[in-house]
């Protein structure tokens, strides 16, 4: 399934500060902090073990520019070895950042996880709701007017109370070194028949709470099992394989900062065996709190992360199309292609398996420092 060079870059190919891990064959083994520039892929590691470190250190893009390493090959070359970019990052995401999103989480809530109902589950709550919530800014006193409105209707929900109230619904979307990168497959469970992809810009914050870079992710939602109660949370959002991140975190520089994020078009397309094809995007302009609104409740003096953090930072992609003819909406079919891409982050892309027959999760933290301790990397 890995793809050429030219279709995971950016648009822009390496004029940005493309930093990313893969993983080195041979004894002794294991992940590399790699730099993707313009004459090939270039290990870092001795300078900074991880990801974490080079977000962390005062100056990443002076780091990722001018570290000499060691020259690895072509990325065209070494496009099946790639890693998600984070290693010990807490990974974190906030949901229900759209209008659009906070309507499809109604929509599941009132269902109870049936995708059968949710057409007239939507009709319903278009109706209750009688406000465009797009045009309402979290927290505001609009947005406590309508909450009050909505609780003497019997309709409030804590997908309502999230989508505009004064805070952010965050969560832990998985422990760190879980995600898997570009390539790999992604998984769902077997008992969940109504579930998607989310395509997300994902936020490099470093322990400071600064942003210092982005990147994509792939927030895979099991939308039966999170509608049946929201304290399912946990198990509707973090299973096997359920968070892709990459293919690379592009670093805030001359070339790509934080307003680039907030103009952000991420796409999404989705290839089934049963040639079914699905396309959609996630539009950051349209979101509801800005990216630096949510690291700022994600992270600070009320929660600190020494190695840092990876926000997605959530979507307005809700599929309804349906997948068969007489179906109830779109979920996913093992053996799905999904591809996200956004101009000035490239392209990730995996594949859609159950979690239970992906390769099970055991590089962890311990087995990394363990790793970089015998190549002799730490200091």
């Amino acid at each position: 399934m890995p793809g050429s060079a030219s279709d995971i870059l950016p648009e822009d190919g390496t004029a940005g500060t493309l930093v990313g891990r893969i993983w080195r064959k041979g004894k002794p083994g294991g992940p590399s902090v790699v730099a993707i520039r313009p004459d090939g892929v270039f290990d870092i590691t001795t300078a900074v073990p991880t990801t974490a470190d080079l977000c962390n250190a005062p100056d990443p893009v002076a780091l990722a520019r001018t570290t000499r390493g060691e020259r690895l090959g072509a990325l065209a070359d070494l496009v099946g070895d790639l890693l998600a970019p984070i290693d010990l990052q807490a990974i974190k995401a906030a949901g229900v950042t759209f209008a659009v999103s906070l309507l499809e989480r109604l929509i599941e809530e009132h269902a109870k996880g049936d995708p059968a109902r949710a057409e007239t589950v939507r009709g319903e709550l278009n109706a209750i709701i009688g406000a465009d919530v797009s045009t309402i800014r979290p927290g505001s006193a609009e947005a406590e007017a309508l909450k009050k409105s909505l609780m003497a209707r019997g309709a409030w929900s804590p997908y309502l109370e999230v989508g505009i109230g004064p805070y952010a619904e965050i969560f832990t979307k998985a422990p760190p070194m879980a995600a898997v990168g570009y390539g790999a497959e992604i998984g769902i469970r077997p008992d969940s028949d109504w579930n998607n992809p989310e395509p997300e810009v994902t936020l490099i914050a470093n322990a400071r709470g600064a942003i210092v870079g982005a990147t994509l992710g792939n927030d895979v939602n099991l939308r039966d099992i999170e509608g049946r109660s929201a304290l399912l949370l946990g198990i509707a959002k973090d299973t096997n394989g359920s968070c892709a991140i990459g293919p690379f975190i592009r670093l805030f520089d001359d070339t790509f900062g934080l307003d680039d994020v907030r103009r952000a078009r991420v796409e999404l397309e989705v290839t089934g065996p049963d040639q079914f094809r699905l396309r959609g995007a996630n539009d950051l302009s349209r979101i509801s709190r800005d990216p630096a609104e949510l690291v700022a409740q994600a992270m600070g003096a009320n929660h600190q992360y020494p190695d840092g953090m990876a926000l997605m930072t959530g979507t307005l992609f809700a599929p309804t199309e349906p997948r068969t003819k007489g179906g109830t909406g779109f979920t996913h079919m093992v053996g799905d292609l999904v591809s996200i891409r956004s101009p000035k982050l490239g392209t990730l892309t995996n594949r859609v398996n159950h979690c239970d027959r992906i390769p099970p999760w055991t590089f962890g933290t311990s087995a990394l420092m363990r790793n970089l301790a015998a190549r002799g990397l730490l200091r």
